[in-house]
């Protein structure tokens, strides 16, 4: 594209809130090749940044326009492959984000370089400071610091680049009591390199002459051993210290006399630990099986774009069809990606896969360490794996020539991003899949109504698995009707007689039960007994949770936290309970109840490492826990044999959600918690406590009657042209002040109705204050968008971002895209 003695304009994404790609000048003395994919340092208006060459500027250059120079050359060879550019633009026009930031989205964190500016403290200034701050009687934190450490670090120091303290630093500058520093960022993320000893080449013409001393003799022969025993001409130096921890001495001299070499190679940090369980491959599968292979692999051979929806029951062996499938696809030489909704869900098909396909398989999700997915990144990036295997982030995995994709759990909500670049990651994988000419697997037993829908226009094909493996029945599912329960006390049911009975029997029989409720926490609410008085996030206006094992109360939206004894803001009593309950909660009853019976929790709070979560789902499969009790991360994907008893809390907590798809979320969750239950060779049973018993989503649960479900949800939809009859863009509007927020949206509002003159077929809902009105201490107002026209509703937020009211340009207030948004709380 380029060399050292030509310049050439270079088309280049900057990782920053620019909309448009840029045109760069080549640097004069760059010495490798100037390839897409690869990072560089260029200049945006009076600081450096990271950007992404894309290719070369084919619109070529204004006369007399000014085009600045690239400053850096910052990798010698690309960090994505160069057939992923025209996915990372479509992207940033779909979802409306810049595609600079897109691609930084992408990649790994640590890659992102910048000007930085740092703060230190003169002689001179630390004096005059010292008189500053007594007279002022100013110690505001940073003037602490400054004082103190003599100087201010890059991120503190942007932190007070825009409040006014910028401006009395300047005139500090001037007077010469401080120096402002400008610097560029270093990468966070790095290879790691080890250390390797290899004999040198002129081992062979020195051995016979040199002497040896008895340490360098004694290593020379540990060294020999070694490479006898392996297939390489190189060992870790630290496998030669382990054995012989004298011998780095010896080695230094065995260098400087020609005998060994000593070089860094590349080494891939271990994500794992202790290897993944096996799984073996079965050797017998059933006729739904065998014939949705068939008909995936004779698509694959096609090298043709194709999208099969993979409807299984729970039970029926969709994992088994993503592994053959996979294991043809590497046949043709194809690499496979394969997405899962949560982090937890991983570590089930990593074990599957791992099993199957070894160290072919990398994984990439946000529980890894930068570096750990930098690794793993860069395994893929350079062809040294040939599956990624992670969650919704993993959709930009460097493949390239991929033959097959695979979402599993395709319905959940969890492959939506709520924020920043709000993507949802299965839409992507589809796209991903059509711009690669490669097929797709939409594996479910509770498919998104959207994608059904698909089913029903031929976009997608279907592909059944209505049977369980060996054929094994659907658990007996019971609805307890909570209503006609009465209580001495009046206090909400926790359990009603008849699960208390079923959890006895299944204890009796030495088998196993899960208890599901999607709440974590103790008590979900906390009010004051003498005034009423709710207890409040003071950032957010959402009641803060008990949690009684710590001792806190958490805010579930920001991490804030409180002591669990306080005092009412309002009146200044103590008598502040909590009402509600949480997975705690539910875990502090059983444990009275059935005292002998041994117990684990699973939750965000029991499982925030990823060793915590692996060693309960060990436990569990092991026999070692008679009652699991957890929210939605133990309701897919785990294969639990000794489950036979399924006891749902809460069945309808979700329906009083202000979203036209909780409906169809109820059914769906309810559906995969059943599916956990009699996996193995009993019977399962599944007992559903409700308030509800006649709401659609719940009957329909009971019978494992998705069609209905769908016919019930699609009807309803249709009538209030919501997806998929309809196209939805939400306009979020976030800002300190409620006043000016709201101001804004009204303003934001009046630009929206003039746009809309021109085009018909888009509805404007709103604007409103958004359900959580306040969250992390800003103040959120929205709108929607509805319509039918994609390109109309596309071209019409072009139109908002060009005519945005003064606020939103001026970044005081915040506005947020989101196309196809998945809640609207």
């Amino acid at each position: 594209m380029g060399n050292s003695s030509s310049i050439v304009f270079l088309e280049v994404a900057v990782a920053a809130p620019v909309r448009h790609t840029l045109t760069y000048a080549s640097p004069h003395d760059h010495s490798g090749l100037l390839v897409p994919g690869i990072r560089l340092l260029v200049p945006l208006g009076r600081r450096l940044v990271t950007g992404y060459l894309l290719g070369v500027d084919t619109q070529g250059v204004s006369p007399g326009k000014q085009i600045k120079q690239v400053s850096d050359v910052l990798d010698s060879s690309p960090l994505f492959p160069e057939s992923m550019i025209p996915f990372f633009r479509w992207v940033a026009d779909y979802y409306h984000h810049p595609i600079g930031e897109v691609i930084r989205h992408a990649l790994p964190s640590g890659l992102t370089r910048r000007s930085t500016r740092r703060i230190v403290l003169s002689s001179g200034g630390r004096i005059f400071l010292e008189k500053w701050r007594r007279e002022k009687r100013e110690d505001a934190e940073w003037v602490h610091i400054l004082f103190e450490k003599d100087q201010l670090s890059a991120a503190q120091t942007h932190r007070l680049w825009r409040t006014p303290a910028r401006r009395l630093l300047e005139t500090w500058k001037h007077n010469g009591y401080v120096q402002i520093i400008e610097e560029v960022s270093r990468d966070t993320t790095k290879p790691k390199l080890e250390r390797y000893v290899g004999f040198a080449k002129s081992y062979d013409r020195v051995t016979e002459a040199v002497k040896f001393l008895p340490s360098e003799q004694k290593t020379i022969n540990i060294f020999t051993d070694l490479l006898a025993e392996s297939d390489t001409r190189w060992i870790a130096k630290t496998e030669l210290t382990r054995i012989y921890r004298g011998a780095a001495k010896p080695l230094r001299s065995l260098e400087k006399k020609g005998i060994v070499a000593l070089r860094d190679f590349r080494v891939y940090r271990d994500i794992f630990g202790e290897r993944p369980r096996f799984f073996p491959k079965p050797e017998k599968l059933t006729q739904e099986q065998d014939k949705a292979i068939a008909t995936i692999n004779r698509a694959m051979r096609l090298h043709d774009f194709a999208t099969f929806l993979l409807h299984g029951v729970t039970g029926s062996g969709k994992t088994e069809v993503y592994l053959r499938t996979a294991e043809a696809a590497l046949e043709n030489g194809k690499t496979i990606l394969l997405l899962v909704p949560e982090i937890a869900l991983s570590s089930q098909l990593e074990a599957h896969f791992y099993s199957r396909f070894g160290d072919r398989v990398a994984v990439l999700h946000s529980g890894l360490s930068p570096r750990e997915r930098f690794d793993q990144w860069s395994r893929l990036m350079h062809g040294e794996a040939k599956i990624a295997i992670g969650a919704r982030s993993a959709v930009y995995a460097p493949l390239d020539n991929i033959g097959l994709i695979v979402v599993d759990e395709e319905h959940d909500s969890a492959y939506k991003q709520e924020d920043g670049l709000r993507y949802q990651a299965r839409d992507l994988a589809v796209l991903r899949a059509s711009q690669q000419k490669a097929v797709v697997i939409l594996g479910t037993a509770t498919p998104a109504v959207t994608s059904f829908h698909n089913v029903k226009k031929g976009k997608f094909t279907i592909l059944r698995l209505d049977k369980r493996i060996e054929d094994r029945p659907l658990p007996r599912v019971e609805l307890v009707d909570l209503k006609t329960i009465n209580t001495v006390s009046g206090k909400t049911l926790l359990f009603s007689p008849r699960l208390i009975s079923a959890i006895k029997e299944t204890l009796a029989q030495k088998d196993q039960c899960l208890i599901f409720l999607n709440r974590r926490g103790y008590a979900n609410h906390m009010f004051c007994r003498q005034c009423g008085q709710a207890v409040q996030c003071q950032l957010c206006n959402i009641t803060m949770t008990l949690h009684k094992a710590r001792g806190e109360l958490l805010c579930h939206y920001c991490g804030s936290q409180a002591s669990g004894a306080i005092i009412c803001v309002n009146c200044r009593s103590n008598e502040v309970v909590g009402v509600g309950f949480g997975t705690e909660r539910i875990e502090e009853e059983l444990q009275k109840l059935f005292p002998k019976a041994r117990i684990a929790r699973l939750d965000r709070d029991t499982s925030a490492k990823r060793e915590n979560y692996l060693a309960t789902l060990k436990a569990v499969r092991e026999d070692h826990v008679d009652i699991l009790i957890g929210t939605q991360m133990i309701t897919k994907g785990h294969h639990f044999p000794n489950v036979t008893l399924v006891g749902i809390i809460w069945a309808d907590a979700g329906l009083g959600i202000p979203d036209f798809k909780s409906g169809e979320r109820t059914f769906q969750l309810l559906a995969q918690v059943t599916g956990r239950a009699g996996r193995g060779e009993k019977e399962g049973r599944v007992i559903i406590q409700t308030h509800q018993p006649d709401h659609y989503s719940i009957c329909t649960a009971q019978k494992h009657d998705y069609h209905t479900m769908y016919e019930r949800e699609i009807t309803l939809r249709s009538h209030l042209s919501f997806p998929p009859f309809s196209r939805l863009v939400n306009l979020r509007l976030e800002g300190k002040k409620e006043e000016e927020v709201e101001q804004t949206a009204v303003k934001l509002a009046e630009v929206i109705r003039k746009l809309l003159q021109n085009r018909k077929g888009v509805t404007l809902l709103g604007p409103a204050p958004a359900p959580l009105t306040r969250i992390k201490g800003k103040y959120r107002w929205q709108m929607l968008l509805k319509g039918k026209n994609v390109r109309m509703l596309h071209s019409l937020c072009n139109g908002i971002f060009d005519n945005a009211p003064p606020a939103v340009k001026a970044g005081t207030i915040k506005m947020a895209v989101d196309v196809d948004p998945e809640n609207m709380l």
